[in-house]
């Protein structure tokens, strides 16, 4: 059985980095990275291996991120313009906010461990070595599989008229 005190000081930086880039909010990560561990602490019986410690905790952190956002609703109200400057620029601002969305929207959809691994690699700028260390597998099958999960997001992308 695992200490949760060592998994918190083994995993407490990737955890908040990990976070952080899913969040672009301190604060939040903080809290979400503390609740992470919190609820590892609650099930750390479920917890098989020591060795996908991190990769289970990653898990918690994102399932806590997704419930976060739902309970947000992360639909913020445009913030109120006394002029507009030029149509152009709220074309943009909406068109950018609709291939966001298409992006979320698609990599949410993306099948594991293309997902997983994506978010690692991209949003949390995690090393493919650490990935590979993370998942129990090689450097070169990290490498294929975010490589694959690109072409993945990219043809969805594509296919969505984009």
């Amino acid at each position: 059985m695992a200490d949760i005190e060592k998994l918190y000081k083994m995993h407490y930086g990737f955890i908040f980095k990990y976070l952080m880039s899913l969040s672009h909010n301190e604060g939040v990560a903080e809290e979400l990275t503390q609740e992470t561990f919190f609820r590892a602490y609650i099930n750390i019986t479920k917890l098989r291996k020591e060795e996908k410690a991190a990769v289970w905790l990653c898990q918690i952190a994102k399932n806590l991120y997704f419930s976060w956002c739902r309970e947000q609703k992360r639909y913020q109200p445009m913030e109120e313009q006394t002029e507009l400057t030029s149509t152009f620029d709220l074309t943009d601002t909406v068109e950018v906010k609709m291939l966001t969305r298409q992006a979320m929207a698609v990599l949410n959809g993306l099948e594991e461990p293309y997902r997983e691994v994506f978010q690692l690699a991209v949003l949390a700028e995690v090393s493919l070595k650490e990935i590979s260390q993370l998942f129990g597998k090689s450097e070169s099958w990290a490498r294929v599989t975010l490589f694959r999960a690109k072409q993945k997001i990219i043809e969805r992308m594509n296919g969505n008229g984009l």
